[in-house]
């Protein structure tokens, strides 16, 4: 008998990938703004709260570098995801600018592209 977690793992030989992936798509993508189709996470909504949002947008973030570092992500992989949150952070701490700048630059998914690759070669 196969158990419902062991089948979850078939599907996903990767569980870091898997949990960056919630995680990213939380932050990033988890609202469809429906008159434009363009979807955004928590992210912008967060960046709304001057520095306070950012910063727990940050650490969330953090969280998809360490699912990659538990994978075997290189230290150059791991300073590439480091310098795209950072610039995430500090771009989108600027007031009004900011929050739109999150809306767009979407380091998570970026990061979770940069894991798969890495976990594909």
């Amino acid at each position: 008998m196969v158990s419902a977690t062991s089948a979850q793992a078939g599907a996903d030989p990767h569980p870091s990938l898997r949990r960056a992936r919630t995680v990213s798509q939380l932050l990033d993508s988890a609202i469809e703004i429906p008159v434009i189709n363009y979807r955004v996470g928590l992210d912008p909504i967060l960046g709304i709260l001057p520095v306070a949002g950012d910063t727990v947008s940050y650490a969330c973030s953090l969280y998809v570098v360490f699912e990659a570092i538990r994978a075997g992500a290189s230290a150059k992989l791991v300073a590439v995801m480091l310098s795209l949150i950072t610039v995430d952070y500090v771009v989108g701490s600027i007031p009004a600018l900011g929050t739109l700048f999150d809306a767009v630059w979407k380091a998570n998914v970026w990061n979770v592209r940069l894991l798969e690759r890495h976990l594909d070669a």
